[in-house]
Formats: structure tokens, C-alpha cells, sequence
């Protein structure tokens, strides 16, 4: 679940990631953490310009399988840019109650509760 929200509020919060951050020392996290492959991780530096490096990092980290991959993102980024962590952090209460309420208006099979 925590993945889901933070996949979701990481998607919300592209713009400033792409922006702001430099990819290479958290691809090297995530290589390490095997949440990116060793070929992700090498055709992602061979992208030349950061912040497209950036933007493809995320693409690969949305179509990911790994279970926890959006949760070593925000790890990654933690120390280096705590101000991102921080802002994606506001986020989590107000998304988790939006997808409480969801849960309690829709059934299971997606039709709405009366």
C-alpha cells in the first residue's frame, strides 16, 4: 500500500523531481538496492542530459514491477533532498484518506455503494 501512494504522489510531483534533483547518485541507490537492472542503469547514463536522465529514471521506475521501488526512491532521495521528501510526505495523510474514503464508497467490484 505504502508504494501505491507514494507511486502515485511521486507521479503527482514529477515536474519538481525532474527539476531539482540529480539523478545519478540515486540511480546508483537503486542499482544497488536491485530495484533497477544493470542494463536500466546503464542506458540510463548514457542519457545526456540530467534532467531527461531524470524523467527516464521515473518511466522506469512507474513500469516497474519491484514492490517497494517508489519506497527506496523516497529513501534515496532522503538525504540529499530532504525538502522533496518533505513536500511528498505532506501528501501521504491527505492521499490515504482520499483512498479510505474510495474504499468506503466503492465495492470491491468497482460499483458504488448505496
Amino acid at each position: 500500500m505504502a508504494n501505491e501512494l507514494l507511486k502515485l504522489i511521486f507521479q503527482d510531483r514529477r515536474p519538481l523531481i525532474v527539476a531539482g534533483v540529480n539523478p545519478d547518485p540515486v540511480m546508483d541507490v537503486l542499482f544497488s538496492e536491485n530495484v533497477i537492472s544493470s542494463d536500466d542503469y546503464c542506458n540510463l547514463r548514457k542519457v545526456p542530459v540530467p534532467e531527461d536522465r531524470c524523467h527516464d529514471m521515473l518511466e522506469r521506475l512507474h513500469s516497474s514491477a519491484h514492490p517497494q521501488a517508489f519506497i527506496h526512491l523516497r529513501l534515496a532521495l532522503l538525504d540529499e533532498y530532504s525538502w522533496i521528501v518533505d513536500e511528498i510526505d505532506k501528501k501521504l495523510p491527505s492521499l490515504r484518506s482520499q483512498l479510505q474514503q474510495l474504499r468506503r464508497t466503492y465495492s470491491i467490484d468497482g460499483n458504488r455503494l448505496p
